[in-house]
Formats: structure tokens, C-alpha cells, sequence
């Protein structure tokens, strides 16, 4: 039988705290680690939250998450975009009239084509509502892209374009919408009724922005008052009998600016 080799007291205690000192060291590197692993993502998290601020909407949408469906209300921005609960959303694949674009009619007087397409999706949405949108995708804007319906199933955007107060945009839509378009344009209702410019292109003419994103929900309000005025014929201050009515002008008329001869924002001011 082998010799046991037998350590003295000091150095059996010795090697116990050594062991234990090593010990307490791993325990200690190995939480450190997963702090700083932790602090390392909550920067990286801090440091695109911030990056994407001053992103273009196009780059900065990689980062936002794909939201389900929304429900409910909805306000009416323009002809082809809603609000609700706070949130801009745009319909899929059709494109309508600008909120200050103007058409022609059949004997080619000038109309707000724009503030009629809103006008006719605010009275067709509430006729059943809530709305329903389908997230689609992001816009290069930030707006929500989605396909909409409503209360009683019927397609939004196929309404729209059906009823001549939109167009289907194959860019996006790949034609979904096309044979809509060929009944309204073969029955000669809303825009087919004369002529117009496509809003894409109007677009291009007017600095390619979305001008629905500064606009304020249409409302009931809005609807009653495009169904009161008119920018036809070219009005002067002496004809106008409020403030409202000069303040509708100069938003929406081509002619408006002319009631505003020191550019100040304010037109007629012996009224307003």
C-alpha cells in the first residue's frame, strides 16, 4: 500500500482559501459579464431608438414592428387616406385626388375633385361603420399602408375606384382594381365625368409630398361647408358674408390668394 501523504493543518487551510478566493472570482467575473452584456444592449437599443429619428421614414421603417389590425371610427383625411385612434392610414394599391387639387368637368369648369373624393368616402364610411384595416406596410412617410373594409365587409378602396372617386395604381396594386376603374370610366361618374390630371403626377407638379399630412380630419364640418361654397365664380372680399366663407376660399380656391393681398394669412380682413 502506497504512502498518504498528509499536509499540515496551515497549508490544508491555505488551499481552502485559495480554492474559495477562485471561486468567488468566477462567480464574480461571470455576473460582471452579464451586466455588462446587458448594458451593451440597452445602448445598442438607445443608440438606433435615436439613429432612426433622423432617418428617412423609407430606412427607419426597417425598425418598426408590423402592427395587426386596427378597428374602428374613422376620420377622413382625404380620399384615400383615414385616421384612427391617432393613426394615419393609407389605402393599398388606389390613389385619389390631393385635398387642393382641382379638375375639370364635362364643360370644363374648374372643381375641387379632392374635396369631393373625401366627401364621398366620409358619407360611404358612415353609412356602416367601425372600419377595419389590414396592415399591409409602411409608407416611405411613416404612414400605416393597409386594406380596409367596412362594418358590413365591403372594400373601401374597390368603392372608391368603382364609384370614380379614386384610381387604381398598378405601381402598387398590380391591377387589382383595374376592372373597378373600367366601369367607372365606361359610366362617366366622378373623375371620368371630365378631365383630370392623375394624382401621382399631380403630385410630381406640386413637390411630391403627401399633402394629406398636414390636413386636420374632414368631419362633418368639413362635408357641410364643400357642400356650401364654391370656387366658382372668382369671388371678391365685397361678396363674401363671413370669415369662415374667406378663410375656405383661400384654403381651396386657385383664386384665394387674391383675398389676401398682404400675405399674412389672413383673408378680408375687414370680415376676419
Amino acid at each position: 500500500m502506497g504512502k498518504v501523504y498528509r499536509y499540515p493543518e496551515n497549508r490544508s487551510r491555505h488551499w481552502r482559501k485559495r480554492t474559495n478566493a477562485r471561486r468567488y472570482r468566477a462567480r464574480w467575473l461571470s455576473r460582471t459579464w452579464i451586466k455588462l452584456a446587458l448594458l451593451a444592449l440597452a445602448a445598442v437599443g438607445a443608440m438606433v431608438s435615436q439613429l432612426t429619428e433622423g432617418l428617412p421614414a423609407t430606412v427607419a421603417n426597417w425598425f418598426r414592428p408590423t402592427p395587426g389590425p386596427m378597428t374602428g371610427v374613422a376620420s377622413v383625411i382625404d380620399g384615400d387616406t383615414i385616421e384612427i385612434h391617432g393613426q394615419r392610414i393609407r389605402f393599398n394599391g388606389i390613389d385619389a385626388p390631393e385635398s387642393k387639387q382641382y379638375c375639370a368637368d364635362a364643360k370644363g369648369f374648374e372643381y375641387a375633385c379632392g374635396r369631393d373624393a373625401a366627401n364621398a368616402l366620409d358619407g360611404f364610411l358612415a353609412t356602416s361603420r367601425p372600419v377595419q384595416c389590414t396592415f399591409v406596410s409602411w409608407d416611405r412617410y411613416g404612414r400605416y399602408v393597409g386594406d380596409c373594409k367596412r362594418a358590413d365587409g365591403t372594400s373601401v378602396a374597390a368603392w372608391m375606384v368603382e364609384h370614380g372617386q379614386a384610381l387604381d395604381w398598378p405601381k402598387y396594386s398590380g391591377g387589382a382594381y383595374a376592372e373597378q376603374q373600367a366601369k367607372a370610366k365606361a359610366a362617366k361618374i366622378g373623375l371620368w365625368i371630365g378631365t383630370f390630371q392623375a394624382p401621382w403626377e399631380w403630385r410630381l407638379d406640386h413637390g411630391d409630398k403627401p399633402w394629406s399630412q398636414a390636413s386636420r380630419p374632414l368631419g362633418i364640418v368639413g362635408r357641410q361647408v364643400a357642400q356650401s361654397y364654391s370656387c366658382q365664380p372668382r369671388l371678391t372680399c365685397s361678396q363674401i358674408s363671413s370669415c369662415d366663407e374667406a378663410n375656405w376660399y383661400l384654403a381651396n380656391c386657385p383664386w384665394g390668394g387674391k383675398l389676401d393681398r398682404d400675405n399674412d394669412g389672413i383673408p378680408c380682413e375687414t370680415l376676419c
